[in-house]
């Protein structure tokens, strides 16, 4: 047996007349207490359950994504100071490593 929309009322807002069923849930509601989320239009305490989930699954895989790009960050550092810092050494002279490079003492 399918009950007419018209004659339904708010699940929260008995008062007020619904316009629109959740399809999670199945409760009638009214223009205020529904949202469109991914094409669809859906209640607030069915969006808070589903925001909620999938906030929860998505968690690992955040934390490991975030160390996986600090870890990749940190040896992109090093590789690149380590190549272009090595040639850069090696491309002073030798009073700079010996310290003689502005002594008055090099005349």
């Amino acid at each position: 047996m399918t009950r007419d929309l018209t004659l339904q009322r708010c699940f929260n807002h008995a008062q007020r007349e619904a316009v629109a069923r959740c399809p999670s849930c199945a409760q009638y509601f009214c223009r205020e207490c529904i949202t469109e989320h991914d094409d669809r239009i859906i209640c607030a305490a069915c969006l808070k359950k589903l925001s909620s989930t999938s906030f929860l699954k998505s968690r690992g895989f955040a934390w490991a994504l975030r160390v996986g790009h600090c870890l990749l960050g940190f040896l992109a550092a090093w590789f690149l100071f380590y190549m272009f810092g090595d040639q850069i050494l090696l491309r002073l002279p030798s009073s700079f490593h010996e310290g003689t490079l502005w002594s008055s003492d090099s005349e």
